[in-house]
């Protein structure tokens, strides 16, 4: 019996792996009548994790993931603006819109390697880790993530974020887009990191859905879903800032 709860229990988060969760006493922790201790806590705390950055990472990383978002899809760069005003002024309009797709592309495809750095950092949460989140404001989790992960999550971004606009053609339209702006009269020349510009777009809007996630699981008891995520949070009150 043991053995089947903790399949269903690793099965909707099977690509992280249950390398978290303490196979020992997991039965009792799902009893209602078992207290809320430390263990339970921290299980709970870890499972809604995986559960939490797995939806969120799955969003993101899927087709469209950013540029069919309102909120995270990637624009012209405000740096950059005056230019693309001024090209589409010269039937380069069409040529802006690619650039732009390409680049949303680009951030959907690197952001599906936060995969292996969240459960590591899942794995590494200690239980005064847990208690601060549990009890602390509806973004905690969030940014336990963002300072454990951010630095690394760049790190792993920026390659792949150049393979993919590499092969897309976004750093030679980019460098064609920037050449005939620049042989338009009386402007001023541009330079820009589009590299950066593209792996802090990712960033944020990864963890900006991560929040949305952990919402919902705070939040909404539907979200919670299963019977270790139900104890943990139905009997706990998250603080609010």
């Amino acid at each position: 019996m043991l053995t089947r709860r903790l399949v269903l229990l690793c099965f909707p988060f099977l690509f992280l792996g249950c390398a978290s969760f303490d196979a020992a006493g997991l039965g009792d922790l799902l009893e209602a009548a078992a207290p809320l201790d430390e263990a339970t806590v921290a299980s709970g705390l870890r499972e809604a994790l995986d559960v939490g950055t797995g939806r969120a990472i799955a969003t993101v990383s899927a087709e469209g993931g950013f540029a069919q978002d309102a909120v995270h899809r990637l624009v012209m760069p405000e740096q950059l603006q005056t230019m693309a005003s001024r090209l589409r002024s010269v039937g380069l309009g069409d040529e802006v819109d690619r650039f732009e797709a390409q680049m949303n592309t680009a951030a959907e495809q690197a952001a599906g390697l936060a995969f292996d750095v969240f459960a590591g950092a899942i794995r590494d949460m200690t239980i005064q880790d847990a208690f601060s989140i549990l009890n602390g404001p509806q973004d905690a989790a969030t940014l336990y993530f963002r300072d454990r992960t951010q630095t690394e999550l760049a790190i792993r971004f920026g390659p792949v974020v150049d393979n993919v606009m590499n092969e897309l053609g976004v750093v030679r339209l980019y460098g064609d887009l920037v050449s005939r702006y620049n042989s338009i009269p009386l402007v001023r020349g541009v330079e820009f990191d589009l590299q950066a510009y593209v792996v802090s777009r990712t960033l944020d809007g990864l963890f900006q859905t991560l929040a949305l996630e952990e919402a919902r699981i705070r939040q909404d008891p539907v979200a919670r879903t299963t019977r270790l995520l139900q104890r943990v949070f139905g009997s706990v009150q998250p603080a609010t800032r």
